[in-house]
């Protein structure tokens, strides 16, 4: 479970400020161990506090000798290049605090702004006449963005139906298309005609003399002659 936010003020307490000091300066040195452990850097830590009579250090004296004696040699546009005080810190809190505030103050004066632009729709007329002119550049502007992301819906929207016309068109043309029949192959043999249609069928046809003749035959046979 995560760990809720803790504020930064002065513990009153005498009791809790000894024990959330303890507590804070093992971490901080565990942070440093593990810092120069897993980074493969130098790195020293020292913390003077109220409760303890020396200072505590970290890793070793002279250890501490050499990362200082180190930054000491180099010039000094690097060492204040990423160094911190409190006041460079707080004044990075403040700014960063007065950017979050202008946000908060530009989205509440979008959120206004849309609100009084729905109220006019709906009445038809502007409801309150006593809008200063920065409210009414803003006004105005939003309404601008409103109608351009409408055309910009609308022309993609037109452009999708006209992508679905096309398509349904070309599929309409490919099923009606019905290919020629192939050529038919005929063979005739004593008055038999045998025409090759297609898929390998084959059709007979007898002339229309023979026929002729079978019937006639047919009716002398029937009528006694």
């Amino acid at each position: 479970m995560a760990r809720g936010k803790v504020k930064l003020s002065f513990i009153v307490s005498d009791e809790a400020r000894k024990a959330t000091y303890k507590k804070r300066k093992n971490s901080l040195l565990k942070k440093v161990d593990e810092l120069s452990t897993l980074c493969g850097i130098e790195a020293c830590a020292i913390v003077y506090g109220p409760y303890e009579p020396e200072p505590e250090i970290w890793p070793t004296t002279c250890g501490v000798q050499r990362v200082l004696s180190k930054f000491r040699t180099m010039p000094e546009f690097e060492k204040t290049k990423k160094m911190f005080n409190q006041e460079a810190f707080m004044k990075q809190r403040l700014t960063k605090a007065e950017e979050q505030l202008k946000r908060l103050r530009k989205n509440n004066k979008d959120i206004e702004m849309k609100n009084l632009m729905s109220q006019c729709i709906k009445e038809g007329k502007v409801v309150h006449n006593n809008m200063s002119m920065l409210d009414l550049n803003a006004l105005n502007w939003l309404i601008d963005q409103n109608l351009k992301d409408i055309s910009r819906r609308m022309e993609a929207k037109n452009l999708h139906q006209t992508h679905i016309i096309g398509n349904q068109s070309q599929v309409q043309l490919q099923m009606t298309y019905v290919p020629p029949p192939p050529p038919a192959i005929t063979s005739s043999k004593e008055g038999m005609s045998m025409v090759l249609i297609g898929d390998g069928h084959v059709e007979m046809v007898i002339n229309n003399d023979d026929i002729t003749q079978e019937k006639l035959f047919m009716d002398s046979m029937i009528n006694g002659n």
